[in-house]
């Protein structure tokens, strides 16, 4: 059996996943769920989609998600997915968990640059976590590993691009000042989510210019 298609989990990873998904679905329940603050990736282009085409986010968000995964198994083959579907199932169960709850900071709602320095944490530390373990939570996070790996580029400077070109997109009908707070979190959390998945590591993943 090719190492494309061999399925080799361990404990510590699948922790290591459960756990990056929970910091994750805490931080967008208690954070960007309430602020405002949009996204870049998959989840920005949905609300793009939505609001000039009328295609529902539930829709078009599960297509452009199994595109994303479908090139991460043809990438990273079955390892990445099977940790792909313990981390999104794992963020899936974790977010369903807090939404019983109110939310901690409800005052982040008038509070958006102090949001977009939280909410960069969580979602770089998070994902960070998930990416680390070989999984991806997010169809996000599973183009963003597949595109590293293809293109020998740092994971965050993937995150950055596919992130400028949907917001830059989505400044067709949301507000500059709202994008702005966008940018900041954005660049944070991928920033943090290379750093994580490199820590500790001898090999980083070599740039080409």
């Amino acid at each position: 059996m090719s190492r494309k298609f061999k399925l080799d989990l361990n404990l510590k990873s699948c922790l290591l996943a459960l756990l990056g998904s929970a910091i994750l679905a805490f931080g967008l329940y208690n954070v960007h769920s309430i602020s405002n603050v949009t996204e870049g990736g998959v989840l920005g282009l949905t609300l793009l989609l939505h609001h000039w085409f009328g295609v529902s986010p539930s829709a078009s968000g599960a297509v452009l998600n199994i595109l994303c995964y479908l090139l991460g198994l043809r990438t990273l083959g079955t390892t990445f997915l099977a940790y792909s579907v313990l981390s999104g199932g794992g963020f899936s169960l974790f977010y369903a968990i807090f939404e019983q709850f109110d939310p901690i900071w409800p005052q982040m709602a008038d509070q958006p640059l102090l949001a977009a320095f939280v909410g960069a944490a969580f979602v770089g530390v998070g994902a960070g976590l998930s990416v680390r373990a070989g999984g991806a939570p997010s169809g996000d996070d599973a183009l963003a590993m597949s595109l590293s790996r293809l293109l020998r580029q740092p994971i965050e400077r993937i995150y950055l691009i596919s992130d400028l070109v949907v917001l830059a997109m989505s400044a067709s009908y949301i507000p500059l000042p709202r994008l702005a707070y966008s940018l900041l979190t954005v660049i944070l959390s991928g920033q943090l989510i290379g750093l994580i998945q490199r820590m500790g590591r001898k090999n980083p993943v070599k740039t080409t210019c």
